[in-house]
């Protein structure tokens, strides 16, 4: 029997892999068989095939990168991981966590096989975006780069503005929206992933952001937060061949709390003040 998990002759781009769940992502890939092509403002320290210092924050620098990469080989999967916390300046966290990570997808696409896939990292802080998505919207209809930047920085002092959680819905809502249209283009699939508390590097920027206590109150049916491995192999599983029909999907890697909130089995955490 064919094994539809193998990545074996696949070569995958993984952006933002120096640590956490894009360097979990990316040693389960290569021991799955992949090449890694790692894309980082910092080289990991596994083994990889080719190494690539990007600021993703820079369209430039993410059009060179992709040209690169193509131009040495194929682009079978797209993992894209790199993330900011809320600590960091506002627009620089919308570049990192949702317009860089759309300015990747919408220039690797064109140049994957009709039998690739994407997948991207959002989050349970998400959660909210058919709340928002009235104020997602404007964004997401925007196409251009330097527009987009444009919309972050006239919106940034909003109240209803968030520079995380609202990164993370719209990767949500892109992904949902834009895999629709992408797949009958390209045949490539484009999904994610919403994890929730999880112990990487950054987790300590998330307590400092939100508060030590409302870390702690923060519902974990599982009893506790999640590893990078953990939320490595969904990543990992939705770019591989035995996902082949998914697509449009975010998949919340939260140990339920997500679905507990939305069907009222477990009581939301009350959000810190700003």
């Amino acid at each position: 029997m064919q094994n539809l998990f193998s990545y074996q002759g696949k070569r995958v781009l993984v952006c933002g892999c120096y640590s956490g769940m894009g360097e979990a992502a990316a040693m389960i890939a290569r021991s799955l068989g992949a090449e890694v092509v790692a894309v980082d403002i910092k080289k990991p320290s596994f083994d990889f095939s080719k190494y690539l210092e990007v600021d993703l924050r820079d369209p430039r620098a993410i059009e060179q990168m992709v040209a690169d990469v193509a131009g040495s080989g194929p682009i079978d999967r797209l993992f894209y991981c790199a993330g900011l916390p809320g600590s960091f300046p506002a627009v620089d966290v919308m570049l990192v966590n949702f317009l860089g990570q759309r300015h990747t997808i919408e220039h690797c696409a064109p140049r994957m096989p009709r039998t690739g896939a994407i997948a991207s990292i959002s989050s349970a802080a998400g959660m909210a975006w058919q709340m928002m998505l009235d104020k997602v919207m404007p964004l997401l209809v925007l196409e251009d780069h330097a527009a987009s930047v444009a919309w972050v920085e006239k919106n940034q002092k909003e109240p209803w503005f968030e520079c995380y959680s609202f990164s993370k819905m719209c990767t949500i809502a892109y992904t949902l929206r834009r895999a629709a249209t992408l797949a009958p283009a390209t045949g490539v699939r484009l999904n994610c992933i919403s994890p929730g508390p999880t112990d990487t590097p950054m987790m300590p920027a998330f307590i400092q952001g939100v508060g030590a206590e409302f870390m702690a109150a923060y519902p974990r049916p599982l009893g506790r937060n999640s590893t990078a491995e953990e939320q490595g192999w969904p990543m990992v599983f939705l770019n591989s061949d035995a996902a082949s029909y998914v697509n449009g999907e975010n998949l919340y890697t939260d140990g339920g709390t997500t679905g507990g909130i939305f069907t009222g089995s477990v009581k939301p955490p009350v959000p810190p003040k700003r």
